[in-house]
């Protein structure tokens, strides 16, 4: 089970293992049922009939789908960065261009592969009236910077932070369009968000 970071929305944290293990069971259970079914029609009860495990038990951690939907990609966040980080230990710290394509593989990787990651990747669209601290890109984009600046040496800045972050936008929004095109990522696309990608951070960390 991977650590949850106190902003998730949890109502408990489990301190035990078999609560920790219930929680995972309720989080694989919410991504299978976003595949099969979507957002809308994805509803608590169901995601406990599919974990098998009692409503309460889905009760004692999520007040309701969305609190439980943010948790799910909060995890998938965790998993991402951690991936990543075990890439660039294996990748040297005098070229960027390696370090920027493993962290775009491992986007696309999780895209093909991890369930619910289609309708929740590392966040759901914040209410009205949530600030920028709950929007999932730029969630992204701290957590970049600041494993990007770790592994180069580079000082994780705001202006580097808002170069991360205009790179995590149009890559999504790309992305987007390259598996609408294709459900395994249009491979001619993601050329070209590569291509996008290197040309604009050359002018920042060349």
């Amino acid at each position: 089970m991977d650590p949850v970071p106190p902003t998730h929305p949890l109502r408990r944290t489990p301190v035990q293992q078999r609560s920790a293990e219930r929680l995972a069971r309720i989080l694989d259970a919410c991504a299978e049922l976003l595949d099969e079914t979507g957002y809308e029609n994805l509803s608590t009860r169901t995601v406990a009939l599919r974990a098998g495990v009692p409503i309460g038990s889905v009760y004692r951690f999520f007040g309701n789908k969305r609190a439980m939907a943010i948790a799910l990609a909060h995890r998938n966040l965790d998993r991402y960065t951690g991936a990543i980080a075990e890439r660039l230990a294996d990748l040297p710290a005098d070229d960027w261009r390696p370090v920027v394509d493993a962290v775009l593989d491992e986007y696309l990787g999780m895209k093909r592969t991890v369930p619910g990651f289609a309708f929740v990747d590392f966040g759901v669209p914040a209410p009205p009236g949530e600030g920028p601290a709950a929007d999932p890109n730029r969630l992204v984009a701290v957590r970049l910077t600041e494993l990007l600046a770790g592994h180069l040496g580079l000082s994780p800045d705001p202006d580097l932070e808002r170069v991360v972050l205009v790179a995590v936008e149009a890559t999504d929004a790309l992305t987007k369009l390259a598996f609408r095109a294709d459900p395994a990522g249009d491979p001619a696309i993601v050329a070209e968000i590569r291509a996008m990608v290197h040309a604009y951070l050359a002018r920042v960390l060349d």
